[in-house]
């Protein structure tokens, strides 16, 4: 039976917050859940396959998507990359509840979109500690570095206007913290009650 009570969730964390390992491990776990696939301007890297990785468009083709048809969308490096509705319908009728990965900026979009999205935004333990994960990383330079720390500050301050904050001081703990929003956010009234009585009277 679909799910036409399935929803979409956001979630959102500066760089060094472990969002992504988070739902490296969460997703896989939960078959009721569904990774968003964004349509992109960059052309495919080896091993991308179409409406796996991405959805691989001429920037002509984002630009007309840009018209309606994007639950959000950013510029990033030099590229286009955006949600599009129609995928999200499609899996949410289907009974998915989708994660996306984003930045404030696009779950907010998301969230005037399709306003029935949960919001989770991911937190370090604390300002060091994510100084520390950032630099273990070795990926960026000093400059790159204060540049990220930065820009964690003023992500940060968004964070009052997400439903829920984790704060991600232990994997395994953060993401059974995720687990146990999403399963709340399941068990809601208005998205389980209206499902639960066409069950029972056999509509």
């Amino acid at each position: 039976m679909k799910r036409s009570s399935a929803f979409p969730i956001v979630v959102s964390g500066p760089s060094g917050s472990g969002k992504t390992t988070l739902l490296e491990k969460l997703v896989p776990a939960d078959p009721r859940l569904k990774l968003s696939v964004s349509a992109t301007t960059r052309p495919a890297r080896e091993g991308e396959r179409e409406g796996k990785a991405y959805f691989f468009v001429s920037p002509e083709r984002f630009e007309s998507l840009k018209d309606g048809e994007l639950a959000e969308w950013a510029e990033v490096h030099g590229y286009w990359y955006g949600t599009p509705k129609r995928f999200l319908r499609e899996q949410l009728e289907n009974g998915c509840d989708v994660v996306m990965n984003l930045d404030v900026q696009g779950g907010l979009q998301v969230k005037k979109a399709f306003p029935e999205a949960v919001l989770i935004f991911i937190l370090p333990p604390s300002y060091s500690v994510l100084r520390r994960r950032i630099e273990e990383r070795g990926l960026d330079g000093a400059g790159t570095i204060e540049v990220r720390l930065e820009n964690a500050r003023r992500e940060i301050e968004e964070a009052r206007r997400y439903d829920y904050l984790v704060v991600n001081d232990g994997l395994d703990q953060a993401v059974a913290d995720l687990g146990a929003i999403i399963s709340a956010e399941r068990s809601r009234r208005e998205r389980r009650l209206g499902e639960f009585m066409k069950t029972f009277y056999g509509a």
